[in-house]
């Protein structure tokens, strides 16, 4: 068909030279797909080399302790995928004698590998003939061929899965694969996409019609709550503090961070001061409480926004369990507190 050749084409003239690229190896195709989901190609390719310069085989990943890899991913965000990585290379290693599948079929055994990462190293790996659908597939496709069927609703993906087998030339599932999701990121932007100088500028239905902005079509949204985070780095006569691990479920599990107050709703600085006052985290006699940002820091994940304000309290006598900060930036933290650190407190 013209659009796979077509799109082949612009991709061997336009792809980006990305370390991943080239390669047949499973581990670090696995590796690069988990960290660029939801994450820009320009974001993650730091974190990939480093991670490739630390743990070079799936064996030195899964002997890895978590907080070894949990340390590395900081500040890439949605660290349930790192977690899962972790115990995935185990999986790989222990089980599998570091040898990944080498079908789609198999590769969906592994814990932590869904259908879209399945595809992604069975096709790239392996040259298996199975298409790879993510949101850049998801555009190219709705635009090109009009395609007005909610990506959110139901039978969106099998539709859209089904659609992308039918453009995929038997035995250059790799080469196509790899091309329209370049396509998508590059070319067809969810934004001012360049439709002036696309090749498919004579021929995207989308294009013809006005709709390129409108597609693909997404109704669903999602639900955004609203957090108060106070957290309090206490300070004793040392200047030592003392942190905490997350260990309840939802966001940043098993990372660290500051003893933290949390309400239901903003509340005013003195409502908090009262809360600080009655902390029961330490024993020590406070002697002094402060803001270190009267400004809330709102960080913002996707699913919650998070209203964040430090707190100094300087407290009689040494802390029990208190370290410094030079000992205590070696954990893993949020971005959010890891920037309070380098910026406010180091």
């Amino acid at each position: 068909m013209r659009f796979s050749k077509a799109l082949i084409q612009w991709y061997l003239q336009n792809k980006r030279d990305l370390p991943w690229r080239n390669v047949s190896n499973p581990y670090m195709i696995w590796l690069s797909e988990i960290m660029l989901q939801q994450t820009r190609v320009a974001q993650g390719l730091p974190y990939f080399i480093r991670f490739i310069s630390a743990f070079p085989t799936v064996f030195d990943l899964a002997n890895a302790e978590e907080e070894e890899v949990l340390k590395l991913w900081q500040g890439l965000g949605y660290y349930s995928r790192a977690r899962n990585l972790h115990k995935t290379a185990k999986q790989i290693a222990y089980e599998f004698n570091g040898e990944f599948p080498k079908t789609y079929s198999a590769l969906l055994n592994l814990k932590g590998i869904g259908e879209y990462t399945a595809a992604a190293i069975a096709s790239f790996a392996y040259n298996e003939n199975v298409p790879v659908v993510d949101g850049n597939v998801y555009r190219v496709l709705s635009r090109f061929f009009d395609v007005e069927t909610d990506i959110a609703s139901a039978g969106a993906k099998k539709e859209f899965t089904q659609l992308a087998a039918e453009l995929l030339p038997k035995g250059e599932a790799n080469l196509f694969n790899q091309a329209i999701m370049e396509f998508g990121a590059l070319q067809c932007v969810p934004r001012n996409p360049i439709c002036g100088v696309c090749i498919f500028n004579d021929s995207c239905l989308a294009l013809k019609k006005n709709k390129v902005l409108q597609l693909p079509k997404k109704t669903k949204k999602t639900k955004v709550t609203n957090r108060y985070f106070n957290y309090l780095v206490f300070l004793d006569e040392n200047n030592n503090t003392i942190i905490n691990k997350r260990i309840q479920k939802g966001i940043w599990h098993n990372l660290y961070e500051f003893p933290l107050i949390e309400t239901e709703k903003a509340e005013s600085d003195f409502t908090v001061l009262d809360l600080i006052q009655n902390q029961s985290f330490v024993t020590n006699a406070i002697q002094e409480i402060a803001l270190f940002n009267p400004i809330a820091i709102v960080h913002k994940l996707s699913h919650q926004h998070l209203s964040v304000k430090f707190w100094k309290v300087r407290v009689e006598g040494a802390l029990l369990n208190g370290m410094n900060c030079e000992s205590a930036s070696k954990f893993p933290f949020p971005i959010v507190i890891y920037n309070f650190i380098e910026k406010d407190w180091l």
